[in-house]
């Protein structure tokens, strides 16, 4: 009896719009979820019951079915927050996270460090990304992102570079005496180095002006500190001399003796390279570093590759992903950077709950790189992702929905009302 399909077709609109106030819900319920996105029930019809067989036309329907259930990947709002392991994505990709379950997928960048150093999602995914070598260069291996807690080695000073200007107005009477090395130098300064082993000394350099345009230096420490060195006395650990054009710029520059070696088991007879700037002779134009002008003798600036051994004692992100940790004796290093991976298909990853997408076969498969890199997003350090529901439409479905529940429930009292009129004719 044609009448009965009509009970099945009012079911199937009741199941289906079900099933989709279903998806509204769970929209609603992630309003406040990082780096959710919304969904959308997509109705299908059931294949019809054809009058005329296959001539065409004349068909009547069967129902409706829920077809697809598809994410609406659209950016969510970029929110700043204050804690420095927040990441959010603008643009297209994932953060990588790797857990017991194998490796998945996913945009809530809310990370935290745990006991062990690791950056790890809210239900301890370890984040995944490109490692860096011994220089802090960032290297094509992907790894759990970890910061080290040990002490990061001391390094010993190789170079040390002065920029000053030597007054040319001085006339070349004194002779330096290392027993008063002050009142028998034209200009004296103090700049700081390193052993090997990250301890730090002071050198003092003496400067006297032999003519001209020649100069000698140089370099003192407390006798205390070096091998052979007599406490209370400088022991001499450099010495040399500069030589200037007549207009004032560095000619030549020429290290005669050095003496580095310090107590304590460091490295003895440490190569430190003394450079005092651009010189002419030396394939540079004299522009840079030391001068010998008319006015007073100064230390303009300087600088030692040299330090201490040190412990994090910060870490940050910026926006290319990169994890910056910086450390007691000043030091800053790069450790790692985030990974992201993108693919050509992302609204059929599949979802395993925890805000959490793993690889499909319709998917594709995961493409990973640097952010901003191949069409990959943006990264915002200090920043989440908000969900992309917005309340005001689901509502709006929710309504939509509730009517269509309510008109297919009514096809079927209908329906029942037609099939008691039925059961009355045998009276």
């Amino acid at each position: 009896m044609g009448i009965l399909s009509s009970l099945y077709t009012g079911v199937s609109g009741m199941t289906a719009q079900g099933e989709a106030l279903g998806v509204i819900g769970d929209n609603i319920a992630n309003a406040n979820t990082i780096g959710f996105k919304a969904s959308r029930a997509e109705f299908q019809d059931i294949i019809s019951k054809n009058l005329k067989g296959i001539v065409g036309g004349n068909q009547i329907g069967r129902g409706v079915k829920i077809g697809a259930v598809n994410p609406i990947l659209s950016q969510g709002n970029i929110d700043a927050t204050e804690k420095v392991t927040d990441l959010a994505i603008s643009g297209d990709g994932y953060f990588k996270v790797k857990g017991s379950d194998g490796e998945s997928y996913t945009r809530d960048g809310s990370f935290h460090f745990d006991r062990e150093g690791y950056l790890v999602t809210n239900d301890n995914q370890r984040v995944q990304g490109f490692s860096t070598d011994e220089k802090g260069n960032i290297v094509n291996k992907m790894t759990d992102i970890k910061f080290p807690r040990a002490l990061i080695p001391a390094k010993a000073t190789k170079e040390l570079k002065l920029d000053l200007n030597l007054d040319s107005r001085m006339e070349p009477t004194k002779k330096f005496d290392p027993a008063d090395p002050y009142s028998t130098s034209h200009y004296s300064t103090g700049v700081e180095m390193y052993d090997s082993q990250g301890n730090k000394h002071l050198v003092s350099f003496f400067f006297n002006k032999v003519n001209d345009r020649e100069w000698e230096f140089k370099g003192l420490v407390d006798g205390k500190e070096i091998t052979g060195g007599e406490e209370g006395k400088m022991s001499e650990v450099a010495a040399g001399k500069l030589m200037f054009t007549v207009d004032g710029k560095l000619d030549s520059q020429e290290t005669t003796s050095t003496n580095f070696n310090f107590k304590g088991g460091a490295l003895q007879d440490q190569q430190v390279k003394l450079n005092f700037g651009d010189a002419i002779k030396d394939g540079g134009k004299g522009l840079d570093g030391t001068k010998q002008y008319g006015k007073n003798s100064d230390l303009i600036s300087w600088h030692q590759d040299g330090a201490a051994a040190g412990t994090i004692t910060g870490l940050s992100f910026n926006d290319e992903g990169t994890l910056t940790a910086v450390y007691s004796n000043g030091q800053a290093n790069d450790l790692a950077q985030i990974a992201l991976a993108k693919f050509e298909n992302p609204e059929a990853l599949f979802k395993v709950g925890n805000n959490r997408l793993k690889e499909s076969r319709d998917s594709g498969t995961a493409s990973v790189g640097a952010p901003g890199a191949a069409g990959r997003g943006k990264l915002f350090a200090k920043s989440l992702e908000r969900s992309t529901v917005d309340l005001a439409t689901e509502f709006v479905n929710m309504i939509q929905n509730q009517r269509g529940f309510q008109a297919n429930a009514k096809t079927i009292t209908t329906t029942d009302e037609l099939l008691n009129e039925v059961i009355q004719l045998k009276r």
